[in-house]
């Protein structure tokens, strides 16, 4: 069965799921490794601009390694392409392997501006395929729990929503590679590289906003893009936030979620709650408090697959089944707007309003 036939019916779930990794760096491993733990998947080709990083990898595998990504694409046998390259090749090669007949897992940013995120939709739409953008934090039980806690009001209305993600990124990080920190292949800096995915937990529990106004600067590195951002929202709800990420302060601290209400408090660091306070003074029975051991802020390889592992699962359930897969372009493209605004507002020095026609002053 090839990726065209897979919408068309309503497999079993022992059905084979084949991928095609494209982009044979650090990250691909954490879909490959994650591919490992799902009955009834393989990897079976993979392609990198650098020949040898895929012969690598392809041999690892099992798989075959393609000298052009057009080549990956024409093999029928591939079902769903995981593009794992840099920030700025994610729109363009999704919207070619989307014509392709293929299914689609981008890692984050899923585009680079919400017009580009557009086409990408555009393209899933036209062809009939599914996008599934890597926001594996979602999945994590606390972060469910704190959403739930939010949306049945265990902590009264809630007044204040902030994610603070001051990380650090040496010189040396940004060298390492000559597409980082560039407007054109990055999008962004501390904020739309390090910060996406916690911008993607606050708008996951919180909801919309209505308003934003935001400043980024570069403070630090000999980069293009801000290492140093801070933004005031307003949500719908009426909530306020606040939203920090930095790549430029040593060592680095644990990511915090904090939600504050008229009733209780709660903060989640990294992957754990660790308050949790109500005016009852109770801590429900499926609440544990913690503390995190994910140091992601000081290295940007240090965290588990298992994130990976929970959502490429969810994902090939959904091919399966034939059902709605639940972070698809739709949803990564709430990230990359409300990311795309901040800039818009710190290059202007005015707030911008939702919703957003997603014009954008040069860089």
């Amino acid at each position: 069965m090839n990726a065209k036939d897979l919408n068309n019916v309503r497999p079993a779930d022992e059905m084979p799921v084949t991928f095609g990794i494209v982009g044979c760096g650090s990250i691909a491993r954490w879909h490959t490794n994650a591919l490992k733990e799902i009955a009834n998947t393989r990897v079976a080709g993979v392609y990198d601009a650098f020949k040898p990083s895929a012969d690598k990898l392809a041999e690892e595998l099992g798989a075959t390694a393609y000298a052009t990504y057009e080549d990956l694409l024409a093999d029928p046998e591939i079902m769903v392409v995981n593009i794992c390259t840099p920030s700025g090749l994610h729109a363009p090669q999704a919207i070619q392997a989307l014509d392709a007949g293929k299914h689609v897992v981008i890692e984050k940013p899923m585009a680079l501006s919400p017009a580009e995120a557009d086409t990408v939709i555009d393209a899933a739409e036209r062809n009939n395929r599914r996008v599934e953008v890597i926001s594996q934090l979602r999945s994590t039980q606390a972060i469910l729990r704190l959403k739930k806690a939010v949306a049945d009001g265990e902590f009264g209305r809630v007044v204040s929503a902030d994610i603070y993600m001051k990380f650090y990124r040496s010189q040396e990080y940004y060298a390492s590679s000559n597409w980082r920190g560039t407007w054109a292949m990055d999008g962004g800096g501390a904020l739309m590289n390090q910060g996406i995915h916690g911008v993607d937990l606050l708008l996951f529990v919180m909801g919309e906003v209505r308003s934003v106004y935001g400043l980024g600067r570069t403070l630090v590195h000999n980069i293009e893009t801000e290492d140093t951002l801070s933004a005031v929202l307003e949500f719908k709800c009426g909530a306020l936030g606040v939203v920090q990420a930095t790549t430029s302060v040593y060592p680095g601290d644990k990511r915090i979620l904090a939600i504050n209400g008229s009733e209780g408090s709660a903060q989640l660091q990294e992957d754990r709650i660790f308050r949790w306070e109500t005016a009852n003074g109770e801590l429900p029975e499926d609440v544990s408090l913690g503390t995190s051991d994910v140091l992601s802020a000081q290295d940007p390889l240090a965290f588990s697959t298992d994130g990976h592992t929970r959502q490429l699962s969810a994902f090939v359930r959904a091919l399966r089944s034939g059902e709605h897969n639940a972070i698809d372009a739709h949803e990564g493209k709430k990230a990359v707007e409300l990311i795309c605004a901040i800039y818009e507002a710190s290059r202007t020095g005015l707030p911008v309003y939702f919703p957003w026609d997603g014009k954008m002053t040069p860089p």
